[in-house]
């Protein structure tokens, strides 16, 4: 009886909340429907906060209430997990108010958004460049903010992404081989602009494997007059390879492809 007694409860409570806000929606008196949103955004009702703040900010634009309004709106998506909308009311917040009351923490919720909403290395990474682009100016705009560290660590996080996923790319052309063409020189080249884009992502010692790997590939499956000039550049690669990494769980592996491209090269 006393769960029975309490579901009846919840619910007539949810009913009267529900009818409360519906009233508020028809209201035209705008100062009751701000307060009404306000009060949702602290009880966690950010989907109706947000409702009714959309119909505000063009109401209180120019007004004193038009900043809080708008940042307001912005941070009831965010809120809610809807961070495409989010960046785009953070976005129109930081432009009208450069130096406004909540500019700052407009332009870190803004990118910090795009970060948390950034999909798997495998899909489009619009989202993850924007977060990079948002994080970064964030960071030149308030180089001194408490939330300084938390953007940079998003920064790499979003990039180690983007690496990620050339690394993948890289790979697949390494294991087309020479299918329909010489895709190990694709791999290299998918690699090596990683490299030298993101320098120090933590994907850096793979992309560097895979490049020796493919260098020593083409080599091996090249035409006997490419051969020693192929694999002296494949030794190059392995020096390379191990001063940077000497102590790298691919040594054994790279010293293999060295004492197999060393025979091929004349003194």
């Amino acid at each position: 009886m006393k769960r029975i007694a309490y579901i009846l409860l919840v619910a007539m409570v949810a009913l009267t909340s529900c009818g409360e806000y519906n009233k508020v929606l028809k209201s035209k008196d705008y100062n009751v429907r701000y307060a009404y949103a306000k009060k949702a955004f602290e009880q966690k009702k950010y989907a109706q906060a947000y409702t009714i703040l959309a119909d505000l900010v063009p109401v209180f634009r120019g007004s004193d209430k038009a900043e809080e309004c708008l940042y307001l709106l912005a941070l009831s998506y965010y809120e809610n997990k809807d961070y495409l909308n989010s960046g785009a009311y953070f976005k129109q917040y930081y432009t009208q108010y450069p130096k406004g009351q909540f500019t700052e923490l407009a332009r870190y919720y803004s990118g910090y958004g795009y970060y948390l909403d950034s999909p798997d290395p495998q899909l489009d990474q619009t989202i993850t460049l924007k977060g990079i682009e948002e994080l970064q100016a964030f960071l030149d705009y308030f180089p001194k903010s408490d939330k300084v560290a938390i953007a940079q660590s998003a920064i790499f996080e979003l990039q180690d992404k983007l690496v990620l996923k050339e690394y993948e790319n890289a790979l697949l052309y390494y294991n087309l081989g020479n299918y329909m063409g010489n895709n190990y020189e694709a791999a290299v080249i998918t690699a090596k602009n990683a490299i030298k884009d993101y320098p120090y992502s933590k994907y850096k010692e793979k992309l560097e494997m895979l490049i020796l790997k493919a260098r020593f590939k083409e080599a091996q499956q090249s035409v006997d007059e490419k051969k020693e000039e192929r694999f002296r550049t494949v030794i190059d690669e392995y020096y390379a390879f191990i001063n940077d990494y000497p102590e790298s769980e691919s040594r054994r592996e790279a010293d293999n492809i060295f004492k197999i491209a060393s025979r091929h090269v004349r003194e």
